[in-house]
């Protein structure tokens, strides 16, 4: 048969990243790269438990057709569960949250459409936004985040700035409170939309992030939230808020998408936060990650010395981000990662633009210490090897 694609399937690429976590599967890698939580947070009992609640109290309503909008008593709850005035009428429940940017893409993105995004920013959201056909155009960017005077030069006619403020992945870093006040200032006088994607938001490790860019103008931002990060990935369930001017529209694209996220999960995840569970099992994803996190740096610093290679201590999530010598291209330097056994994420698909050939992103939230401290030695080796086959090129 000869199948006509549509256009936009053109623009429908392979996932960098999943492409590298098949890579992974191989016995003996140690894996850097994937942004797998933990499954030592998984709680499987509590699960187990509210699967059977769920069935033996509303057996039946749990496995039928549910409003699109989400199950009422879990909207509720995330409503009551953020940092400002949510109307549980403005929380939609996705199948993840990567749906939630599915659907701002359909719902707000024309062909040529220009949207701004951090340099660098989520692969999984330019994935999302690519079968729309924008053009994205990347803001400068710095250890604080978005750099308010180029948000500003490019904010004309743009449709949206899509940001991560909150233990950036891939970077690991995290807006300040005064770059926040100065972006949602900016954007409120551009009339210019946020999109504030905030998956990571829980897992700070000494200190609370600063308030969202959504509390301090809730008319101009959709924020964006996720369970996997704080309970498990598997259960795909993620939600949006949104103002009331654009949530019916946002309505209307999840309908289309898939009627409703399963309503079993949502019920078992409801019934799984009541009593304030989240408020005993966070801690301990953070205390573990934290711990990790500690490896990694301290590890970097033993093995890399002397290489010239630059990296951040993040405060919180699952990333840290590093760049490598002049000279160095880490999509060359993966495979040969790889024949060492251990594998990363190399940072130039994480960008609008062209990306920098010398970045990486390390996952130090799946590994345990030892592993860490083997992995990070294999990467030093075959740094070194690789700086020693470009030195005559630079004699």
């Amino acid at each position: 048969m000869n199948w006509k694609l549509a256009a936009r399937a053109a623009k429908m690429n392979p996932s960098v990243l999943r492409e590298i976590l098949k890579v992974t599967e191989r016995p003996g890698i140690i894996s850097l790269a994937g942004g797998l939580p933990s499954p030592k947070t998984f709680p499987i009992q509590e699960f187990a438990d509210a699967c059977a609640e769920v069935l033996h109290n509303d057996g039946q309503a749990a496995l039928q057709y549910a409003a699109s909008e989400g199950y009422a008593p879990l909207r509720q709850a995330v409503a009551d569960m953020l940092p400002w005035d949510v109307d549980a009428s403005q929380v939609l429940i996705t199948t993840g949250s990567q749906q939630g940017l599915d659907l701002v893409a359909k719902v707000l993105i024309d062909p040529g459409s220009k949207v701004l995004v951090e340099t660098p920013t989520y692969l999984g959201a330019l994935q999302a936004f690519g079968p729309m056909e924008p053009h994205p155009v990347g803001v400068a960017s710095d250890d604080d985040g978005v750099i308010v005077d180029d948000l500003v030069s490019k904010a004309a006619d743009a449709r949206f700035v899509y940001l991560l403020p909150n233990f950036q992945n891939p970077t690991g870093r995290t807006m300040t409170e005064a770059r926040r006040a100065a972006v949602s200032a900016a954007a409120a006088a551009a009339n210019l939309p946020i999109v504030e994607d905030n998956p990571y938001g829980e897992l700070w490790f000494d200190e609370a992030p600063p308030l969202p860019l959504a509390a301090r103008n809730p008319e101009g931002v959709i924020y964006l939230g996720s369970f996997s990060k704080v309970l498990a990935p598997g259960l795909r369930l993620g939600f949006l808020v949104a103002p009331k001017a654009i949530f019916p529209k946002l309505l209307q694209a999840k309908q289309a998408v898939d009627l409703h996220t399963p309503i079993f999960t949502q019920r078992m995840v409801s019934a799984v936060m009541k009593d304030g569970f989240l408020d005993r099992h966070v801690p301990t994803i953070r205390a573990l990650y934290k711990r990790q996190r500690d490896a990694m740096i301290a590890a970097l610093h033993r093995e890399m010395a002397g290489l010239d290679v630059k990296f951040n201590a993040p405060k919180g999530g699952m990333f840290l981000w590093a760049r490598l010598p002049e000279g160095i291209d880490t999509v060359t330097l993966l495979p040969k990662a790889v024949e060492r056994n251990v594998a990363f994420v190399p940072g130039a698909p994480f960008y609008a633009g062209e990306g920098d050939p010398r970045t990486l992103r390390l996952s130090f939230v799946t590994a345990s210490v030892e592993e860490i401290d083997t992995a990070i030695a294999a990467l030093a080796v075959t740094l070194r090897e690789e700086l020693a086959l470009l030195a005559p090129a630079h004699a």
